[in-house]
């Protein structure tokens, strides 16, 4: 096999993996609410009832006929007889006529004739029988009518909408117990090297713990998707046909952790190879850090084999596995939250490169500033310490201190 790189950008990476890609290839499942928050929909969600099911006001205060309160002023109220009160979880006992008012609780049902509320701060119980209203009201005034939050039979939410605590809300105030949304993708994720050894192992000399599995796991839920851990796999060439053959079979898609270098004991572009076509689509990325990189497809499933760096895996993760991630759950891709900083010392970059650097988010006299986190991509410290990411353009050759950057803050959990 070619030991030559040919790097790809970001782009066109993408490009070449987008169209092995099926969007909204997943299958559907119904999930109870408790367990919707999150979860991606299948298909829109149709209003079954208007909501609110009743007009009701939004003010404590009076239902009135808007029409009785015209021209009502301090110097010149208007005076309407008192119908009684409406109780909160209960219809109004009698109808609304000309020239009554009815007191009502934020929330309660507005008496049929009633066409507004009159805040209480503008009324004056002038006896037991009649109310003095001291401000004109407008039709539908501090209320909201019967179906104006969401009509019935209205699109309430669409497909591929990743559901946020407010549409678990909506659903539940309709009646909605349960969605359908897409099922999680399954992303086997496994470790190479035979200086691997387990998290719970005491590492003899030469050998290192396993944290890439673990972290690529946790950027897999985060995204959505439903970690598969295969563990360590050695680097002998049966062994890693065997674990990604096991992967392709179980998974939606395959991470493999480590040996997708150029060096004499990186085994899996020969391992990824024997699975068939159209097998790997790019071997390579240009950008710092995540060069060693490997896009794969083989039986309709992508495989990325990362950097074994653990930086380098997890910056390869957030540009390209979680867009693919997203793409098969019917998503847009992730539009991370940026902020304005000031950039602490110069930075330097290759011409035609994409450099990603980890960065430390510092308010000093009432500015932000962006403090490189400087580091060797073995070191996972960098991202510990780092708040988010500053992204140098092919085309930027140097950065200097004191500039206005943009920084892609990490969102909490990742």
């Amino acid at each position: 096999m070619s030991k030559i790189w040919k790097l790809h950008t970001l782009a066109e990476a993408w490009g070449e993996l987008e169209h092995h890609l099926a969007s909204s290839s997943l299958p559907a499942e119904a999930v109870g609410l408790d367990e919707a928050l999150g979860r991606v929909t299948a298909q829109p969600v149709l209003c079954p009832e208007p909501l609110p099911p009743f007009s009701r006001s939004v003010v404590d205060g009076y239902a009135v006929r808007a029409a009785d309160t015209h021209g009502a002023t301090e110097g010149a109220p208007a005076y309407l007889k008192l119908a009684g009160k409406v109780r909160m979880g209960e219809a109004p006992g009698q109808a609304l006529a000309e020239g009554q008012a009815m007191w009502i609780p934020t929330g309660g049902m507005l008496p049929e004739g009633s066409d507004a509320a009159v805040m209480v701060e503008y009324t004056r119980e002038w006896d037991a029988a009649e109310i003095e209203i001291r401000r004109s009201a407008a039709p539908g005034e501090n209320v909201v009518a019967m179906g104006d939050d969401v009509a019935q039979g209205s699109e309430l939410l669409p497909a591929g909408r990743a559901l946020r605590s407010p549409d678990i809300g909506a659903l539940a105030a309709l009646g909605i117990q349960s969605v359908a949304v897409r099922k999680r993708p399954v992303a086997a994720v496994f470790s190479t090297g035979n200086e691997i050894v387990p998290a719970d192992a005491s590492p003899a000399a030469g050998q290192i713990r396993d944290l890439n599995s673990w972290a690529l796991a946790m950027a897999i839920r985060r995204v959505g998707g439903e970690p598969l851990r295969l563990g360590i796999v050695r680097d002998v060439l049966e062994d890693l046909v065997a674990a990604l053959q096991d992967g392709v079979a179980r998974a939606d898609l395959v991470c493999v952790s480590g040996g997708s270098s150029v060096g004499p004991e990186d085994l899996v572009p020969q391992a990824i190879a024997s699975l068939g076509g159209p097998g790997i689509l790019t071997r390579g990325l240009n950008v710092r850090p995540g060069k060693p990189t490997i896009i794969a497809v083989a039986q309709g499933k992508p495989i990325f084999g990362l950097p074994g760096h653990p930086v380098s895996g997890l910056m390869v993760f957030d540009l390209i596995v979680e867009r693919a991630m997203r793409h098969m759950l019917g998503l847009p891709s992730a539009r991370p939250r940026t902020v304005k900083a000031i950039l602490d010392r110069d930075l330097g970059s290759v011409p035609g490169r994409s450099d990603f650097v980890r960065v430390r988010l510092e308010a000093r006299e009432e500015k932000l500033h962006a403090a490189p986190v400087l580091g060797k991509s073995a070191m996972i410290s960098t991202l510990v310490g780092a708040d988010g990411v500053l992204h140098i353009p092919p085309e930027v050759e140097v950065l200097r201190a004191g500039e206005e950057v943009q920084v892609s803050v990490f969102a909490e959990g990742q």
